[in-house]
Parts: structure tokens; sequence; C-alpha cells
């Protein structure tokens, strides 16, 4: 499974690397626009959310100053009412006067009670403790109450103020949570308070002013100059002081500033706000931003979109790319497999327009390297048979010369017997070295050859130079090209023992395995290491033509895998070892023109 994947990943690089980087730049644009499709969203939506919030709160401003204009007028009403006073400030009233009085006030405060707004309470008390309440099932307060409350104090710090104080559920005012406007009521002579004035509003009657102006994650918080949230639509947090709230109202009641961000009631908020001068009090708007945005902007919905797209994308371009990349690799395949095998094959021109120009254009300049080919295969095949042809003919003047001069001698000396056995030795040399240079020969027949070449030699230079012939019994009718041996038997009986004048020279062939290995060693004079190293290097071991194209001729044959390999060492002598393929018996080899063409072909 890896193997198939990756063999896939290696034919189809192109197609990869395109088809990655186009993947990328699409997921990269589309991440990029959606994050900037919301981020513009959710900026005209602030903005329009800001200027419409804006408005908003001017709204709930106007119903709270109106609110507070009726408190003022009431109040005012109520301070300018002679009747209000006399009942407040009498004493000692008999229960006929008393009821009289009370008569009166109720109808003054029936009066004064229809000028004031939404559903607001009208209490009037006197320090004599005599207390009328207009809606007493609202606030069943009695007068004890009221007169030793905090908030009757306030007033009596304050006489001249219409106060507006945030009055907690509690019992005193029957579990409801309580704004009460008030004021003390004096004389303008001497300034005493002979009473007090409350137009109590309950929480749930100040939320009118603003419970259509909100929603989830859009809050609207009343709150005192102390920090109390006296009114919201989140009625977990009325009662709750919340001082960095009040600061922050305070810095954005400010003309400059739209709205801020804020952390507060254990959240954070983008938060605009009003002041209430007259009332002391704020008007704050709390948006949660999150919340807003999740009910206007579906972020999923947006993702889900973005990657469908993608995904639709990222498939186009996979069959655009997959098609256009198809024939690139497998015109790369093709090139890459005739390099391994036959470049005589043209490859197919299919595919797109660029495949199909690119396979006209390389099997034009297939056409091209053929024919050159062909003629530098013709001209390389002209050249080895001339130095083939030259090896042939190459039976060393000299040898020729002194073995002719040899016979003469031992016929003067009357050694008939040993000319005629040179004489016999060298006719079937001559024979072999003139024939068909083409043809292979049985080793038997090889092993005949040298053992001419050696006695010829021996009856020369004497004794002094053994040569001993091993040639194992199953390789005698395994065939190998002519002149293959005697040009490293030759190289060593004339360079050998050059120094050394005594020695061995020992012919050895075997099979080894699917080859048959012929050696030439000697225990003659060898090489330096230096020396040996350097014509190694320079490929200049035994430059003799008929040497060198030994190497040469094998492997045009038989290819890269046969030839000659020479080691030699100092004072030790030469190791020529030869590697030829496992030839049966035939009466002539393939000829040297169709192995170089085959050769050819295969490189």
């Amino acid at each position: 499974m890896w193997k198939r994947i990756k063999d896939f990943l290696q034919n189809n690089r192109l197609f990869m690397k395109m088809f990655l980087v186009t993947v990328i730049s699409i997921v990269a644009v589309s991440v990029l626009i959606t994050f900037s499709s919301l981020r513009m969203s959710n900026n005209l939506f602030m903005e329009t959310f800001s200027i419409t919030n804006t408005k908003v709160l001017n709204k709930i401003k106007q119903e709270f100053e109106t609110f507070s204009y009726s408190v003022a007028h009431t109040t005012m009403n109520v301070q300018d009412n002679g009747t209000i006073k006399r009942l407040l400030n009498k004493e000692g009233l008999n229960s006929i006067e008393e009821s009289q009085l009370y008569y009166s006030i109720n109808e003054q405060m029936e009066r004064i009670y229809s000028d004031n707004l939404n559903e607001a309470n009208l209490i009037v008390i006197g320090i004599n403790g005599r207390l009328f309440n207009m809606k007493y099932n609202q606030w069943p307060v009695t007068s004890g109450e009221l007169l030793n409350h905090p908030v009757a104090d306030q007033l009596r710090k304050n006489p001249s103020q219409i106060m507006y104080q945030y009055i907690p559920s509690s019992d005193f005012t029957d579990g409801r949570t309580v704004v009460a406007a008030s004021k003390a009521l004096t004389e303008q002579s001497t300034g005493d308070i002979y009473g007090y004035v409350f137009i109590p509003i309950l929480e749930r009657d100040i939320y009118t002013f603003y419970e259509g102006f909100t929603n989830d994650g859009n809050s609207i918080v009343i709150m005192n100059g102390k920090g109390d949230i006296v009114s919201s639509n989140q009625q977990k947090w009325i009662g709750k002081r919340a001082p960095s709230l009040l600061a922050a109202a305070a810095q954005g009641d400010a003309p400059a500033l739209k709205y801020q961000d804020v952390s507060a009631l254990g959240k954070d908020y983008m938060m605009m706000a009003e002041s209430l001068p007259a009332l002391d009090m704020y008007v704050v708007n709390l948006i949660d931003q999150e919340v807003v945005l999740g009910n206007l902007i579906d972020t999923k919905e947006v993702a889900l979109i973005s990657a469908g797209i993608v995904t639709l994308a990222v498939a186009v371009v996979f069959i655009i790319s997959r098609r256009m990349t198809k024939p690139l690799s497998r015109l790369v395949e093709q090139i890459s497999s005739m390099a391994r095998h036959d470049f005589r094959k043209p490859v197919d021109e299919s595919g797109g327009y660029e495949a199909r120009k690119l396979g006209t254009a390389f099997n034009s300049m297939l056409n091209e390297l053929q024919e050159h080919m062909d003629m530098l295969l013709e001209t390389q095949n002209t050249v080895r048979k001339s130095e083939l042809e030259a090896l042939q003919h190459q039976i060393n003047p000299h040898f020729l010369y002194n073995t002719l001069t040899s016979v003469k001698f031992m016929v003067k000396d009357g050694k008939k017997d040993a000319a005629f056995d040179t004489i016999d030795a060298l006719i079937p040399l001559l024979q072999n070295a003139l024939g068909n240079v083409d043809e292979t020969i049985p080793v038997q027949q090889e092993a005949a050859n040298i053992e001419n070449y050696v006695l010829i030699n021996r009856m020369r230079y004497g004794e002094g130079i053994k040569v001993n012939i091993l040639i194992a019994p199953d390789c005698l009718h395994y065939h190998l090209p002519k002149l293959v041996i005697q040009p490293f038997l030759e190289n060593a009986f004339f360079h050998a023992f050059s120094e050394k004048k005594q020695g061995f020279i020992q012919v050895l062939i075997a099979r080894r395995e699917d080859r048959l290995e012929c050696e030439v060693v000697d225990t003659g004079d060898g090489m330096r290491a230096d020396t040996y190293k350097e014509q190694k290097e320079k490929r200049k071991l035994f430059s003799g033509i008929g040497i060198r194209n030994v190497h040469d001729r094998i492997q045009l044959l038989y290819g890269g895998e046969y030839g000659v390999e020479i080691s030699s060492e100092w004072k030790k002598g030469t190791k020529v070892k030869i590697t030829l393929p496992l030839l049966e018996g035939k009466s002539k080899d393939r000829t040297i023109s169709e192995n170089i063409t085959n050769t050819g072909r295969m490189s």
C-alpha cells in the first residue's frame, strides 16, 4: 500500500507540486476572504449598531427626562398647595375638622396626581406623622417607617433638592425594588421642614421605559451615582453594585466616544452610556458582541459555504491539473524507460497541446540522434575492424624473424628434430592468427595454441621461464574469442622478467558459476605501487594495441560485466584475469558489428 502511494507520488511529482501549490493558494485566499468578509460585516454592523443604539439611548434618556420633569412639576405643586401645607402643620384638630381636611387634601392630591406620568405613586407625609398614600397597595408604608428611614435622613440633609434614591427589595418596600423621587417640604420664609413628598416608582415600571429596545445580547442597565444597578432587563443584575461599570459609564458619556470595550459583571461587553444628571443616574447599553453577531451572522454557515467552495475549487483544480500533467508524466516515463531499453522506439504524441508538441519535438530529436548514432556505430565498427585486423596481423615481426633465425641455426647445428618441432608449432600458430578474427575457438584449441607459443619461446630462451597450463576438464568444450590469452602471455615473456631471469608463468582456465575465467599469472618483476596506481588511474596498464583491444573487444561483444582485470605487486609478479560468458560450441560467434550495434541499443 505504502509502496504504491510512494510510486504514485514519485511518478507524479509535477502534478503533486502544481496541485499542492494551487490548493494552498485557494485555501489561503478563501480563508482571507472569509475573514475579511466577517470583519467587514462586523465593522459595518458595529457602525450601524452604534448609530442605532445612540438613538435608542437618546430615546430612553428623553423618557427619563420627561419623568424627571413630571416629578419636579408634581413636587412644586405639592409645595405650593396651601391645603396640604395646613394639614401637615396643624395640630389638635378634632375629628370633624380632620375629616374635612383629609377630604380636601385627597381632592388636591387627585388633581396633582392626574398630571403625573407613568404608574408612579404619590405619598405626602408631614413631620406631624400625617401620611397620604395614593397607592397604598403598591407601597403599604407607615409614617413611622418612612420618617425614620435613611431616605428621610438624606432629605433632611438636602432639603432644597429633589433626590432620587434607590431602595432595594426588602420588608420596608414589601418585597419590591423601588426608586423614590423625593423632596422636603419647607417654609419659604424660614426654611423649616414641615413634611416630605415621595414619588416612588417600581423597578418594573422603570423597565417600561426601555422594554422595547432590548433583546438577546443587547441589554440596558439603569444605575445610580453610587454604582447600584436599579433596573435592567437582566433581572439577575438588579441590586448589584458595579463600580467598574460606573467608571466606564462616566467615561463613555463623553461626546467623542461612541462605544468602548468594558469588562463588568463577569464578562466582556461593548458599552455605550448616557448620563441623567437630573436623576444622578446613567443609562448604560451593554452589548454582548458574540451573541449579537452570532444571531446576525451564522459563522458556522459561512465556514461551511467557504469549505464547500474550496472543495469544489480543489476538485476542479485536481481534474484540470491531472489532465494537464498526466500526458507529461507519461511522456517522462516513456523517456525514462527508453533510456533503459530501446531508444529507437518513439514516444506517444498524445495528450494536451503541450504534451503533443513535446512528443513531436522529442521524436524529431530522437530520429536525428538515431541517424547520428548509426553513423557513429558504423564509424566505430570500421575503426574496431581495422584494429582487429591489425591485431590479427600483429604477430611481432621480430618474433617471426627470431623464430626463423632460431630454426636456421638449429638446422646448421644439426638439430633437425628441434627445427622440425619449432616449425610444426609455428604453422598452426600462424593459421590461427591469420584466420577470421570474428570466429571463436574451443578452449581445447586455445590450449594447443598456447602450448605451441610456449614451445617456440622455449626454443629461443631456454628453460629459464617455465609455463604451467591448467585447464579444468569441464571447460574444454566452451568457446572463447581468438587472441584473448596470447597477448598477455607474450607480454609476460617479453616484459615480466627484465630483472629476474627465471620464473614461472601460469595459465589457468576454469568455470566460476555462469562465467569462464582465464588467468595469466607470472612471478616476474611486477610494478611498483606508485607506478601501478598512476597507470591504473590513467588507464594505461599494458598500453599495447593487442592487450588494450582484448578488454574493449570483450566488452563490446558481451557487455560491461565482462572484461580484463590486471593487478601487480613489485617483486612478486602480475596477475591478469579475463572474464568471459559461457559460450557453447558454435562454428561462428555473432559478428562484432552486430554486437556493437546491440551494445549501442542497450546503452
